[in-house]
C-alpha cells in the first residue's frame, strides 16, 4: 500500500485548507486510516483517525475544528481543517493500518505517506 498526501502549503490563520491522502496498491487491506502531524522539534502526534465504517477520533487540540473523512470506493481520506492557528503548523502525514490475508499468510503493517507541510502564518 502506498499513500500520497497533498494539499499542504502556506495558509493564513483562520483559513480552511483540506488535505487529501490517496492510497494505491493493496487497498482492499486498508483498515483504520489516520492523520498525524509533527511540528518542528516535537514528536509526531495523532490528529484524527477514521475506521473503515467511518467511526472517528480526534485529538483534543483539533476537536471541533478539523473533520476527517474517507471514501472507500475512491481509496481516499481527507482532513478538512478549519480555523487554523499558528500552532497547527506541522508536517502532516497520512497513515493506514493494513491487513493482507492470503491462503498462506496474514500480514499486518502500517503504511505512511510522505508528509505534507502546512504552515499557518500571517
Amino acid at each position: 500500500v502506498q499513500l500520497q498526501a497533498s494539499g499542504g502549503g502556506l495558509v493564513q490563520p483562520g483559513e480552511s485548507p483540506r488535505l487529501t491522502c490517496t492510497a494505491s496498491g493493496s487497498t482492499s487491506g486498508i483498515r483504520t486510516m489516520a492523520w498525524y502531524r509533527q511540528a518542528a522539534g516535537k514528536q509526531r502526534e495523532l490528529v484524527a483517525s477514521i475506521s473503515k465504517d467511518r467511526s472517528t477520533n480526534y485529538a483534543d487540540s483539533v476537536k471541533g475544528r478539523f473533520a476527517i473523512s474517507r471514501d472507500n470506493a475512491k481509496n481516499t481520506m481527507s482532513l478538512q481543517m478549519n480555523s487554523l492557528k499558528p500552532e497547527d503548523t506541522a508536517v502532516y502525514f497520512c497513515n493506514a493500518g493494513v491487513v493482507i490475508i492470503t491462503p498462506a499468510t496474514t500480514e499486518a503493517f502500517y503504511a505512511w505517506g510522505q508528509g505534507t507541510l502546512v504552515t499557518v502564518s500571517s
